[in-house]
């Protein structure tokens, strides 16, 4: 094999090498986004109502979080460490950006949400009631501005901007710009609703589970009718911030676009068909098999009857994205979102006529709709990422520029080594998350079972997944 070859095959190990432990990380965070909200919702509720149902949930779900928060910490530090082992020299380019807005990320909500961590947690004995909501609310917080910073340091290597370049490094200019850089706004929101979406069809899948065997609880109950009302709301607004993203990217990133729409060649006067499905060809410069719907494309993407946009020919081979895979990452990504919105008209219909928690047929949709989340991540992480290629700064610098100078064997091993132990730990965290979801949430203990009033309280263990029995308080 020729150096040039191995340079470029070590390359691709070390992007799949990135994409592998990126895949993994992202589904703990957005699901600790998604339920670090619900739980402040879950515990306000309890305060203002003082229905038991919702503290039982609380402490059903928190179990959940604790584990989702250990193994998102764990996965982001072993990615984090991959700037400096396999992106050396992007790293020493665009450092004096990255490095502060990731520091932030670390001072701002890393520190806030570990300081109030131990108090949501193991707490709830130990503090007040509204002491203990607080910590909660912090930790919540503490998730959102975490993905303020990673979406601004992400979003500044699509759309970067207020630097400029001196002795082949990246300076800031102006932070302002570089934070609210082009498509962060866009970005931070598209990611923000998507976790909450994600965390919602898992905390549905879950209910439909309990429900589909006969467990039919008031918290049961309450916890999937949240869960499909998230959905129905959110799905449209994810849609509406989708369009307005997607408008952005047009703007700012063309090509990624024409990659995503399989679309080759830019005919002036002539509207844009919308292929639904094909097959882009790179080697040909065509898609083929395309099924077209007329007029469609454009609409969508430019909102114009005969809007236009450019073809993929237009940029040179070397600059454009591997369109065969974007064009059926982003397809996933719209399928999983209209199955979504089927799902939450779906059961507005059937509550409505009052079957929301008895219709076999629609609690087996939304249990096989509980990974469609996290899938729909993945679709749009790889879109987006993959679009952006080949630059890792994008028009800045070139991701084949921005690799550590390693071999292609010491990529393998490493690649290798990192498969086997994430698939070993974080598939027995993941199962370990599922039996307690399997378990279900403690009911019917009274009021006051666990609270700082009950003289029969216990240790606060919120990853504990074992069967326990817990004496009820005198009168309950």
């Amino acid at each position: 094999m020729d150096t040039t070859a191995a340079s470029a095959l070590a390359i691709d190990l070390a992007r799949f090498q990135f994409a592998f432990t990126i895949s993994f990380h992202i589904i703990f965070p957005a699901l600790t986004i998604g339920l670090a909200s619900y739980l402040v919702v879950l515990e306000g509720l309890w305060l203002w109502t003082e229905q038991v149902r919702y503290r039982e949930l609380y402490q059903y779900w928190v179990k959940v979080f604790a584990i989702a928060f250990a193994m998102g910490v764990v996965s982001g530090i072993v990615m984090a460490y991959q700037f400096g082992t396999n992106w050396s020299v992007f790293s020493t380019f665009a450092g004096p950006i990255t490095g502060p807005l990731l520091a932030y990320e670390v001072l701002t909500a890393f520190f806030l949400e570990a300081g109030f961590l131990g108090v949501m947690l193991f707490g709830w004995q130990k503090v007040g009631p509204g002491i203990h909501f607080f910590a909660t609310i912090m930790v919540a917080a503490g998730t959102l501005i975490s993905t303020l910073w990673i979406l601004a340091s992400n979003s500044w290597m699509q759309t970067p901007a207020g630097f400029t370049v001196v002795d082949n490094q990246v300076v800031p200019s102006d932070w302002l710009k570089v934070i609210f850089n082009p498509s962060f706004p866009y970005r931070l929101a598209h990611m923000t609703v998507a976790a909450y979406l994600a965390t919602g069809l898992f905390v549905g899948a879950a209910a439909a589970w309990h429900l589909l065997r006969g467990r039919s609880t008031p918290a049961i109950r309450t916890m999937f009718l949240m869960a499909m009302g998230l959905v129905l709301v959110l799905t449209p607004i994810q849609m509406f911030i989708g369009d307005q993203h997607g408008l952005n990217t047009l703007e700012y990133q063309p090509a990624k676009v024409a990659a995503i729409e399989g679309h080759w060649v830019n005919i002036p006067g002539e509207s844009v068909p919308l292929i639904l499905f094909g097959w882009p060809d790179m080697a040909e410069e065509k898609t083929r098999y395309a099924v077209e719907v007329p007029y469609l494309g454009s609409l969508i993407l430019t909102h114009k009857l005969y809007g236009e946009i450019p073809g993929l020919k237009q940029y040179p081979p070397d600059d454009r994205p591997n369109a065969t895979v974007v064009f059926w990452t982003f397809r996933i990504m719209v399928g999983l979102g209209i199955l979504m919105l089927a799902l939450g008209l779906w059961g507005l219909w059937l509550w409505w006529k009052s079957e929301l928690y008895t219709s076999k047929s629609f609690l087996r949709f939304a249990l096989w709709m509980g990974p469609a989340g996290l899938l729909a991540i993945l679709a749009g992480w790889i879109t987006t990422e993959m679009g952006r290629q080949p630059w890792v700064v994008y028009n800045v610098m070139r991701t084949a520029v921005g690799a550590s100078n390693h071999s292609v064997l010491q990529l393998s091993i490493s690649l290798i080594v990192f498969i086997v132990l994430y698939c070993l730990v974080f598939g027995i965290g993941f199962a370990y998350m599922l039996k307690i979801v399997a378990r279900g949430p403690d009911e019917g203990a009274g009021p006051a079972a666990g609270s700082i009033d009950d003289p029969f309280r216990r240790p606060a263990r919120p990853i504990s997944g074992a069967d326990d029995v817990v004496p009820s308080a005198p009168g309950n």
